[in-house]
């Protein structure tokens, strides 16, 4: 199998990439713009790829590929139709970075609520000219006796819910699709969520239903005591309205580790917020703690040896 894996650098540091070496002849590249895709993938059997997008216009000039191999869980960057009509196979990876993600969930959460930059600057600045052992300018509660809904209830969903319930919060959650109604907690509609809970959480993907779902209008809705807390989609907040709540204190704070364009434009208002102590974010890294990318190379050499195998029996048979 001739083999291009084309954004190397979206794998990061601490990988062992011999073992993609194992599976045929390699050629590596640390990124490809739009205008190498097509020459780089001219007479390859396979693609691995994170980012790059695939189109029917560089993809026809594949005469040779079997498969792309995704090292990602989303595949709205391949266009699948295509894919189908060529019968070029496209194989994801899902589960390999839930430990990492709900980390980064309570992370952002506890970011906020315990003002941990706030205190440290306060320790590291004023702490010792400080007439008291403690501080109460900056209140906080706890999260037992919370109510934490969830939006997208699948495998970081629902690990995020047996973590918070393990801290006395009660959970419940919405339902984007309207079918996953049979959870294992209460479901609300999301007008009911927004003015219910304490903490909301997103880890659903963007499509149709989730596009733009947060905004002026159910933010208004939510208690200003609330944190939401996106790790999901950037589109699926509208950035400009949660700016704006921000600003006016319709809500406490919110922790998002994903932007509707990545990296974040300098024009984002989320950067020029009044108070921006009431925004804590991280650079999309939710995902990628080094175990979670040691665990999605290995399930990505898993993926592209079972299609090899298939492929194998299908020409015994």
């Amino acid at each position: 199998m001739k083999i291009a894996f084309l954004d190397t650098q979206m794998m990061g540091p601490s990988i062992d990439f011999s073992i993609f070496k194992t599976l045929g002849s390699v050629d590596f590249y640390e990124n490809t713009t739009p205008e190498q895709v097509q020459e780089r993938i001219a007479d390859v059997d396979i693609i691995i790829t994170n980012k790059i997008k695939l189109t029917p216009q560089n993809l026809s000039t594949a005469k040779n590929l079997k498969l792309v191999a995704i090292t990602f869980t989303g595949t709205d960057g391949v266009d699948l139709e295509f894919c189908k009509q060529r019968n070029i196979a496209v194989a994801n990876v899902a589960g390999y970075s839930t430990n990492s993600v709900v980390e980064q969930t309570f992370t952002l959460l506890f970011g906020l609520m315990r003002n941990i930059a706030w205190n440290d600057r306060f320790v590291k600045t004023k702490y010792a000219d400080h007439h008291m052992l403690t501080t109460f300018e900056r209140p906080y509660s706890e999260l037992a006796g919370k109510t934490w809904g969830i939006i997208g209830l699948g495998g970081i969903g629902k690990k995020v819910a047996t973590i918070a319930e393990a801290f006395e919060a009660k959970v419940v959650y919405h339902s984007t699709s309207g079918r996953n109604l049979d959870g294992p907690y209460q479901h609300l509609s999301l007008e009911e969520l927004c003015t219910q809970c304490d903490i909301i959480s997103i880890h659903a993907p963007l499509n149709d239903q989730t596009r733009n779902l947060i905004n002026k209008e159910n933010l208004k809705l939510m208690k200003p005591s609330a944190y939401l807390i996106n790790l999901g989609r950037g589109g699926i907040i509208n950035e400009a309205d949660l700016a704006a709540a921000l600003d006016k204190g319709n809500i406490a704070g919110a922790g998002l580790d994903v932007f509707e364009k990545e990296p974040i434009q300098a024009d984002n208002p989320l950067l020029h917020l009044k108070h921006p102590e009431c925004l804590l974010a991280s650079p999309h890294i939710a995902w990628s703690s080094i175990e979670a990318r040691q665990r999605l190379a290995a399930e990505v050499v898993v993926n592209i040896e079972a299609f090899v195998a298939g492929e194998e029996r299908n020409r015994v048979v």
